[in-house]
Formats: structure tokens, sequence, C-alpha cells
């Protein structure tokens, strides 16, 4: 059984055809189409740790992240996908345009791979040193560039990677996709492999060729006014203030992106008709979480609660013998759980503790649930659980401290700068899935980001069946759904072993394990 792993990445399911698209544009997709029209589509399919690195340690690891530890590497006990199949006699591949690959401290996911092929300039990507000039104030505009914020939060380094691209096959989806399409040419005929296509787009800037920028719009496409690039936060104040004007702008760029990303994912789809690849080839295509544009007041990945946009993710998975192809999946899955998939389907044993369900069983027929509950969030941040008909958003009590556990000392609330020493640190075996030795240290906020990092989350409830864009919080209006979920985030975060602090953050007293 080949394995085709495609990722693309703050993939709105409401942008998309085969999920209703409520969004009130016509985007063409016509390829996500048609994979949808032959694959399983899932439903109430979740993201878990967010955002970009700790959703991939989840997909490539199998580790619920964000209850222990932010944004970071591979760690020495984590056993990856790639090496797991690497045992089986697979081929492995890695193609990205994932700069955060390399940034930092969140290295270690590709060393793997057989091959790994990285495009480079995207979004913050650190690259291209050339002066900016007087030339360039037009663009800088669109991405709202600021030269007051530290590197590489100017996003300088965007407009220096992509000056003078101009052809639709230049742009980053076009290149990753045209390499996969490559790659299958050339290794169609392994006896098993392993692609993983992590793509980039359709995450930010919304930066599109002129070929498909004005299909969603009618305005000037090069107007200095109208923005490719938001900050994140509320449309309504502050740095992401945006007209409507504007905010509709970036609705039809974000769509203009999910036509073009969806256009060359097609050459993939073709290479795998050419070569007669389907009957032996399971395709996972998926996302790592949404994107706000708009939606909820929203824009971006604020620190606010996370509402369905953001985390009921797309999920579309083609597997020859699945009894669900060309059928919807209701079953709750979440992002950890395609980890297993992946081994099961490649034939390899997990021997270490994971948190990750296979889905094969739902595939085949052989099972219709794989689990009662998802929890999902960002690291120190708001936990949140769905059983799939209701979600619970439990807000953080701030003045309860929050730990990073860990290997290596890294930088957990500023994680694109530099790791650091803490002032106090403990080891010791406090993980429940590993009896590695790791570090225990307090999260503290840089002074110089508390400016940045203003939040406003709070304890919401919703009943996704009768409210699903979660408009009308039962907090005080439901008492028994409100006990019901507390107790099952309880049950969640006990069965999980999370952390005795991130007990006390969400108000929640921890049950006594049973021996």
């Amino acid at each position: 059984m080949n394995i085709v792993m495609i990722t693309i990445d703050s993939l709105n399911k409401h942008y998309l055809k085969a999920y209703g698209q409520s969004v009130g544009l016509d985007v063409h997709t016509p390829n996500l189409d048609r994979f949808a029209a032959k694959s399983a589509v899932f439903d109430r399919h979740y993201s878990g740790s967010l955002p970009c690195m700790p959703a991939r340690r989840e997909l490539y690891t199998g580790t619920q992240e964000f209850l222990w530890r932010s944004w970071g590497p591979v760690e020495p006990y984590d056993v990856p996908a790639a090496r797991a199949l690497n045992g089986e006699g697979y081929v492995t591949q890695f193609i990205t345009d994932q700069f955060h690959y390399f940034q930092g401290y969140s290295h270690g996911y590709y060393d793997d791979y057989q091959g790994f092929e990285l495009i480079r300039g995207h979004e913050l990507d650190q690259w291209k040193t050339a002066p900016l000039t007087v030339e360039d104030q037009p663009f800088l505009n669109k991405i709202h560039y600021n030269p007051s914020l530290p590197e590489p939060f100017t996003r300088g380094s965007y407009a220096r990677n992509v000056k003078g691209m101009q052809e639709e096959k230049d742009f980053f989806a076009p290149k990753v996709f045209t390499s996969a399409e490559k790659w299958l040419e050339d290794n169609h005929m392994q006896e098993k492999f392993m692609l993983v296509v992590d793509c980039y787009d359709v995450h930010e800037p919304f930066h599109n060729p002129d070929t498909v920028a004005g299909m969603y719009t009618d305005e000037n496409i090069h107007d200095p006014a109208l923005p490719i690039w938001a900050h994140s936060g509320r449309t309504d104040e502050g740095a992401s203030l945006l007209t409507d004007r504007q905010l509709a702008y970036l609705k039809a760029q974000y769509a203009a992106k999910v036509t073009l990303t969806d256009k060359w994912l097609g050459k993939v789809f073709d290479k795998l008709d050419q070569h007669h690849l389907w009957d032996d080839t399971m395709v996972i295509i998926t996302s790592d979480h949404g994107h706000y544009i708009g939606d909820k007041g929203l824009i971006g990945k604020p620190m606010y609660n996370n509402y369905n946009v953001l985390v009921n993710i797309p999920l579309m998975i083609w597997h020859p013998q699945g009894r669900h192809n060309g059928s919807r999946v209701s079953a709750l899955t979440s992002t950890v759980d395609l980890y297993a998939t992946m081994l099961e389907a490649g034939g390899a044993q997990i021997k270490h503790k994971t948190h990750s369900n296979s889905l094969l069983p739902l595939l085949k027929g052989e099972t219709d649930k794989v689990r009662d509950w998802a929890v999902y969030g960002y690291f120190g941040k708001a936990v949140s659980i769905t059983d799939g008909l209701h979600t619970y958003h439990a807000a953080p009590d701030e003045s309860v401290p929050v730990y990073n556990y860990s290997t290596m000392f890294i930088n957990p609330v500023a994680f694109f700068f530099p790791g650091y020493v803490p002032d106090e640190v403990e080891s010791g075996m406090f993980l429940p899935f590993t009896k590695a030795m790791v570090w225990k240290y307090e999260a503290k906020l840089p002074q110089q980001f508390k400016s940045f990092m203003k939040s406003g989350y709070t304890t919401e409830l919703y009943d996704l069946v009768k409210d699903p864009f979660q408009e009308n919080n039962l907090i005080d209006l439901a008492p028994e759904l409100l006990e019901r979920m507390k107790k099952l985030l309880l049950t969640a975060l006990s069965e999980l072993q999370a952390p005795d602090e991130l007990f006390q953050r969400v108000g929640l007293q921890r049950k006594p394990l049973l021996k």
C-alpha cells in the first residue's frame, strides 16, 4: 500500500463545495471536488494542538502536544512516521514550502525521510537580503509592512523573497505540486512509497498571480490600499482593523488562493491517474487548522476561543478498500489520529504510547467510531473539547503558572525566538507517555511581547446541531449540558494524564488514577 499525505495549510471548510461552501462565494475547486466525490469525507474532524508546528507533531509523531509543550522540535522519544515506515521497506519523500521546519527550535521533522525538498521564500522565511527600495512601497503597503517590529515580523523578508515573481508557475503552491508531480513520475515504480506533501498555501499572505487574483473581486488588484496580509486580531480595532471593503478583498484573495492551489493539486491527481496508482495507494488530504477572515469578527489566528472555523477542518481519505468511498463519515476524529492511520496502512507496529487512534477500522467499515471526545487548543491558553455535537471552551486562569515539558530549553511563549536557560528548572519523568527524563520550567511571557499578547478567551458552550456557527453561547442557559461537558473535559484530561496545573487553569479537580 502506497501512502500519499497532503496537507493544505489554513484550509477553511466553508470555502469548499464538498462541505457546503457557506462562505457566499462560488469558489472553484474542481480537483478537490472530484477527490471528495470518490473519497470518504469526514464531517467531524478536529485540529488538536495549534498552530502550525504543534499540529505537525501530532500528524507525524502521534503526540497530543499542547497539554505539555509549546511549539518545538521532534523529541528524542518520538517515533516519526517516516522512521517507522522506513523500517517497513518504504521509500519516503517529503516536499514542502513550510519554512518553520528549519526555523528556530522546530527541528527534526524531516530528518527521517530518504528524500526532502524545501521550497524557500514563503511568509516570514528569512531567505533573501537585497535591500528594499521606494519601488517596493506599493507592495509593502499591501502586506502591512511594519519596520518598527522585530524581524522577521516586519514582513520585509516576504517582499524581498517574491520580488519579480509574476508567472503562476513561480508561486508557491504551483512549485510544491509540480515537485510532487515530478517525484511521482520518477518513483511510481517503487515497490511501496510514502509521499508527504506539506503545502504552506493557502496560508497568508493571500498573494496571487494576476491570472487568479481578480477571479472573485471587481477591485483593482494592484491597489495598495487593499491588503493581502492583515494582522491577527479583531477586525474592528487596533492593528488588525479592517474596513468592509478591505475584508471583502481579503476573502476574495483567500478564495483565489484556494482555487490556485486546487488547480496545481490536480497535477498530482493526474499523475496518479496516469500510472494507475489509485488501486494500491491511500491518499489523505487535510489541513492543520482554518483561518478567520471576518468570521466571529476576527482575522488570522488570534488569541480568542478556537471556534469551528479554526478547528473543524477538512479531511478526505481515499482508501482502495474503503467502505465509505464516495460518502460521508460522521464519526469524530482528530489530527493526531492520522499518525496511527498511516502506520497501520503501512504495516508498522506502534510499540510506544501515543494519543493516536487509527482510522482504518472506520474506513473499512469495521467500526462506527474511534473516539468519544477531541480536545484542542494552544499551549498555555484555553482548552476546548467536543463530543462532535457540542463544544465547551474553558478559558484559562492566567494566575496559575503554566509549565513547558521538553528535553530541550526552547522559548515556549515567543517560539520564533532563541531558546533560553530558565532561572528555575526541574528534571524528571513528568510525561505519562514516556519514561524519558525531561525538563520542566515555567513558560513566562517576555515583557516586550505583552502588548502583542492580548487575549479574549471566555468560557463558552455551544450546541453544534442547532447552532453550527456558534453564535448562541449557552453557558448560562443550559446548566445540565454545561455540567455534562465539564465532566467530559475532566474525563479527557484525566485519561490523558494532563499536568496538574492544567486542571487548575481550567477550574477542574483532577480525578485520582485507578490502580
